[in-house]
């Protein structure tokens, strides 16, 4: 019998998941030196697949093999969505910094409840509506004041942002019933896997050039592949699901949502990345937006991250 976790090494789990995480935003941006984009996501994710795959036979054989493929069939959804968010996030990252798409990305939490609302009618706490300005008012002054100086980098991370928020909705509608986390993460992951690999070899159709694959350019980005697929991947997502077992959600939430500040810190120490007095103010006003919606007692949590 597995000895029970305490709730402080729970909670550095959770920490270190966050900061693996962060340091993936920077695999991610650096890989895009050596490999494109789609190719990148689909090697990454098949890297993470199979990280995953021996805890996901484990849990199959814990349930008995009770899963049939109609309910594997249920999961796709959520990982077709999953490559849409890393799709807008890894294109994104070409035309903007680590840092800003440590925070953006994290916008995640505060589109939830919007969605919820406007899509499908479901009311959020009110706590949401000042959490909503205050991270509005984050994403203006991380521009340095003038939305206009935002690229098409930092909005196509917004988007991914969007495409993470219907990813935990769908995890919270679809895949929690069926009470096989590793498993829907492993099929999630190779779903992502094969559709940036036909992403690869389609996006020429649609006038973009992405460097053609070769032994070559695998080679020269597999430490980045490595990194943002086993660790940033299988390993992060195990601790979280290790850890949440052990910790209050709230906790977790606020944890997990660390890897924004990961994405700064590591952008900074490695990547020489600065923002000015403005851009850190509205990095730590998205923070405190972050933290409000989290705190709030029904709020959903990421199941799994980049």
């Amino acid at each position: 019998m597995a000895t029970r976790m305490s709730p402080r090494m729970a909670n550095l789990l959770l920490l270190l998941a966050g900061a693996t995480w962060g340091l993936g935003f920077v695999a991610q941006e650096t890989a895009m030196e050596d490999i494109g984009p789609m190719l990148f996501i689909g090697l990454r994710f098949f890297a993470a697949g199979l990280a995953v795959l021996p805890f996901a036979i484990h849990e199959f054989v814990r349930i008995d093999g009770e899963l049939s493929w109609s309910g594997m069939l249920k999961l796709a959804p959520v990982g077709v969505v999953f490559f849409l968010a890393m799709a807008f996030q890894q294109v994104g990252l070409i035309g903007t910094t680590v840092t800003n798409a440590g925070f953006l990305t994290a916008l995640y939490v505060v589109f939830v409840p919007l969605i919820l609302l406007l899509v499908l009618r479901e009311s959020p706490a009110l706590i949401i509506w000042p959490a909503s300005f205050i991270a509005i008012l984050g994403i203006y002054f991380l521009s340095g004041g003038n939305i206009n100086s935002f690229n098409w980098g930092d909005w196509l991370v917004i988007v991914c942002a969007v495409f993470w928020a219907l990813h935990v909705i769908l995890v919270g509608k679809i895949v929690v019933s069926s009470g096989t986390p590793v498993i829907m993460a492993t099929l999630q992951f190779f779903i992502c896997s094969l559709l940036g690999i036909l992403g690869h070899f389609l996006v020429p159709f649609l006038g973009i050039v992405e460097p053609e694959a070769s032994l070559t350019i695998i080679k020269a980005a597999l430490p980045e592949i490595i990194y943002a697929g086993v660790f940033a991947g299988g390993f992060a997502f195990t601790l979280q699901a290790i850890g949440q077992q052990y910790t209050s959600q709230a906790a977790a939430a606020i944890l997990l949502s660390s890897e924004s500040l990961f994405a700064a810190l590591f952008g900074a120490l490695l990547l020489g990345e600065r923002l000015g007095y403005l851009g850190y103010l509205g990095c730590a006003l998205i923070f405190f937006a972050l933290l409000i919606v989290e705190l709030k007692p029904s709020s959903p949590k990421r199941v799994t991250s980049s």
